[in-house]
């Protein structure tokens, strides 16, 4: 805001100090925003140490698993259970508000399913084909729920980040400009009242 540009009337000094106070108003509130999502981004930052924890105990025992049940059942057999199922998990998603910030619910359906669920029969296959698809059923809850927990963890942060850049904006730029052509219009009316009394002075010396 050029000083140079401001018109040093007792309207527009009215006008800047409104102007100031819906400022720090403003940055009040963007400040309790902002405190706010950092406190929810930190419980979300523990969920997501705890889910990718998860994530990796299962991915390791799937991989077990599935080694083991090669060994015990061959390549061909494994495979072959793996295709006979025909019902695949059903991921629908959902939306929920953080303080303002819309991050996803994905709900999934099917995933987990009961030895006669999965399609290839019990009596063609050993216990480890049960074993192996449990373990990828748990994997696979594990990665939905990592995913939630992951995209949420990145909106709250790329909320804070514009909300920081807001609250900056106006702490460091818009309330100092602001202030400076208030104080710079109450010293012009200044010097234009002292003006305008010196100004009739003179003129009630000369009417003397």
């Amino acid at each position: 805001m050029a000083l140079r540009d401001i018109k040093p009337t007792r309207s527009e000094l009215i006008n800047i100090k409104r102007r100031i106070k819906l400022s720090e108003r403003g940055y009040n509130i963007l400040k309790m925003k902002r405190d706010g999502l950092i406190l929810e981004f930190f419980k979300v930052l523990q969920q997501a140490k705890d889910s990718r924890g998860a994530l990796l105990e299962r991915y390791e025992r799937a991989m077990e698993m599935i080694a083991l049940a090669e060994t015990v059942e061959g390549a061909i057999g494994v495979k072959a259970a793996a295709f006979s199922t025909a019902d695949v998990p059903a991921i629908s998603l959902k939306s929920k508000n953080i303080m303002g910030v819309v991050v996803p619910e994905i709900q999934a359906s099917s995933v987990r399913k009961g030895v006669l669920d999965r399609g290839y029969g019990m009596l063609g296959t050993s216990a480890v084909i049960d074993e192996t698809a449990e373990a990828f059923e748990d994997l696979l809850e594990a990665i939905i729920e990592a995913a939630e927990i992951e995209t949420t963890m990145k909106r709250l942060l790329d909320e804070i980040e514009s909300t920081k850049r807001r609250v900056n904006a106006l702490e460091f730029k818009v309330i100092p400009e602001l202030s400076e052509a208030r104080d710079f219009i109450k010293m012009r009316l200044d010097e234009m009242e002292r003006e305008e009394l010196f100004r009739l002075k003179k003129i009630k010396a000369r009417s003397t």
